[in-house]
C-alpha cells in the first residue's frame, strides 16, 4: 500500500502561568492507504493532542511549534488554520471522530442540518440532494427509522446512537483518512464493540484509512495493523500487532500488557501495576521520563539523554537502552 500520511517530528506546546508544556515533543510516525493504526498511551501522554494538530485545531494558548504534517505531497502545516486549504482538507479528506459526542454536536441544531451541512459545502449538494444523502448515512451508520429521526435533536439520542452520528459525519464526504479519538469512551461493552465492527466495516467498505487514538488495548488488538505506544509526549515503541503483543520491548509497552486480564492464565494470577506516575511535562528531565517508574533501568538511563527511537527487527522500533527480550 501507498503512503497516505506521513508526521515528521511534531512539536505542539502550550503556555501556562507555571510554564511550558511540551504535549507532544517531536513524534514521527506513518499511515498507509487502507490501514487501520492504533495510537495508545496513558491519559495526558499527547494522543488526541497530536491528532489536533493534524487538523490544526490548536488553539491558544497552544501552538504547533514545529515539524511536518505530509499529506498528498503537501506540508499541512504550511497552510493557515482557518485557510481555505486546511477547511477544504477538514471533514473532505481528513475526518475526526471526537471524543465525546455531545459536546461535539450543536445541541440547538437537529442532526440533519448537521450532516447536510458539510454535504453542502464540501461536495456542492443542494438541499433536497444533502438531506436524501444525510439518510442514507444515517441508515448506513444503523441509525433506525432514518427518515424519521433526522430533524430530531442529539438530546433525542443516546450515547451510542450519538456517536453513529459522528461515524456518519466523518463518512459523508469519504475522506481518505478518519481519526477516532477514544470513539467508545463513556459506552458499554456491549456498544463499543458494536461501533468498532462499523466502523472497521465503514473502512473496507470506503477504503479508507482509520487511526485509533485510545488507551485501550485491547480494542486495538483486535482492530490495528499497526500500533504506536506514547508516553510524556514521545512515541516509546512502534510495531505490528505481532510486535507490540507477541516481543514487547519497551518497559513502558511491558506494564502496560501486564495491566491487562488475560483468559490463558491461570486462576488467581494477579495483574502487575505500574507504579508512580506520568512526569510532569513542564519539568521533564532530560533523561528518559519513564526512569523513574521503570524496573529495567540501567545506569547508563539515569545518565545519558533519552534515546531516540532504534530499529530492533524490521518495522519494530523502540525507544530505550535496556534489553528486556529475555525479561
Amino acid at each position: 500500500m501507498a503512503e497516505l500520511l506521513r508526521v515528521n517530528n511534531l512539536v505542539t506546546q502550550f503556555k501556562t502561568e507555571s510554564g511550558l508544556v511540551k504535549a507532544v515533543d517531536g513524534i514521527s510516525y506513518y499511515i498507509d492507504e487502507q490501514e487501520i493504526i492504533g495510537l495508545v498511551g496513558e491519559s495526558g501522554c499527547g494522543k488526541s493532542v497530536s491528532q489536533l494538530s493534524v487538523m490544526q485545531l490548536i488553539s491558544a494558548p497552544g501552538e504547533i511549534a514545529g515539524g511536518e504534517v505530509i499529506f498528498e505531497g503537501q506540508n499541512l502545516l504550511n497552510y493557515h488554520a482557518n485557510g481555505p486549504e486546511m477547511r477544504s482538507i477538514r471533514g473532505a479528506k481528513i475526518a475526526m471522530i471526537f471524543q465525546e459526542p455531545m459536546t461535539s454536536l450543536n445541541p440547538v441544531l437537529t442532526l440533519g442540518r448537521q450532516l447536510t451541512e458539510m454535504l453542502q459545502l464540501h461536495l456542492k449538494m443542494n438541499d433536497d440532494a444533502a438531506r436524501k444523502r444525510a439518510v442514507e448515512l444515517m441508515s448506513m451508520v444503523g441509525i433506525p427509522s432514518a427518515e424519521s429521526r433526522i430533524d430530531d435533536y442529539p438530546h433525542h439520542f443516546s450515547g451510542g446512537m450519538r456517536q453513529r452520528i459522528m461515524i456518519a459525519m466523518s463518512l459523508s464526504c469519504n475522506p481518505k483518512i478518519i481519526i477516532a479519538d477514544e470513539p467508545t469512551t463513556s459506552l458499554d461493552v456491549t456498544t463499543q464493540a458494536q461501533l468498532m465492527e462499523l466502523m472497521k466495516d465503514m473502512v473496507e467498505r470506503f477504503h479508507t484509512s482509520l487511526v485509533i487514538v485510545t488507551h485501550n488495548l485491547g480494542v486495538v488488538a483486535r482492530y490495528a495493523q499497526r500500533i504506536y505506544i506514547m508516553y510524556a509526549g514521545r512515541i516509546v515503541e512502534s510495531g505490528t500487532i505481532k510486535d507490540i503483543f507477541g516481543t514487547p520491548r519497551h518497559p513502558y509497552t511491558i506494564g502496560l500488557l501486564k495491566c491487562i486480564p488475560r483468559l490463558d492464565e491461570e486462576e488467581g494470577t494477579k495483574l502487575v501495576p505500574i507504579n508512580g506516575l506520568p512526569p510532569n511535562l513542564i519539568n521533564m528531565p532530560s533523561t528518559c521520563a519513564f526512569l523513574p517508574r521503570c524496573s529495567y533501568r540501567l545506569d547508563k538511563c539515569s545518565r545519558e539523554p533519552w534515546p531516540p527511537m532504534t530499529a530492533i527487527d524490521g518495522n519494530h522500533y523502540i525507544r530505550c537502552y535496556a534489553d528486556t527480550k529475555e525479561k
